[in-house]
């Protein structure tokens, strides 16, 4: 049996993540990429051994699609979008958090909330990634007779530009239509 849980997350409740925000911000600016991912990358193996709600399971394993996309050198993702998914990470890392990571059970649900929150805010970048992994993925299916790698890098380079210029476009409109509703700010 499962059980739907929504929570609301107001703007008196989202001060509270935009200032955990801030503060891993600022901490990635004291830290080197580098670091962070390899601190992720160690509480993920941790944690993939462990006993985790699924709900925190779920969020993890979205979280680690974003380490791949810094990660990606074919996708070069642009710095402003890197520094808010290194800022997301490095308070994932944080183990004194809102909620302290070592409380059984809900020691990861501010976690789980914060990468929730970030993927919203984040969700063309992912959607873009997804596409131009699996157009990069096709590639050879599709270019059977041109295989050489510069007519591949030409390829990729084309596609990254095309999908960063529609994640600019609608990340545009996104924030224009804020601006008309009364939708909350965001947490950058």
């Amino acid at each position: 049996m499962t059980i739907k849980l929504t929570i609301e997350i107001g703007e008196s409740d989202l001060k509270h993540f935009r200032r955990a925000m801030r503060k891993a911000k600022q901490s990635v600016r004291s830290a080197d990429d580098d670091q962070i991912i390899r601190a992720a990358d160690e509480i993920f193996q941790q944690l993939n051994k462990s006993r985790l709600p699924g709900f925190v399971k779920h969020r993890l394993s979205r979280l680690q699609d974003m380490v791949l996309m810094v990660q990606d050198e074919d996708w070069s993702l642009p710095e402003k979008e890197k520094n808010r998914v290194m800022a997301a990470l490095a308070y994932f890392c944080d183990p004194e958090d809102l909620i302290p990571d070592d409380i059984p059970a809900l020691g990861f649900l501010d976690d789980a909330i914060m990468v929730e929150l970030v993927l919203q805010e984040l969700r063309h970048e992912n959607e873009a990634y997804t596409d131009f992994r699996e157009f990069r993925d096709s590639y050879h299916k599709r270019y059977k007779g041109s295989r050489d790698k510069a007519s591949r890098e030409e390829r990729l380079a084309k596609k990254r530009a095309q999908l960063h210029a529609r994640m600019r476009r609608r990340k545009q409109r996104d924030r224009e239509g804020a601006q008309r509703s009364s939708q909350p700010s965001p947490l950058w």
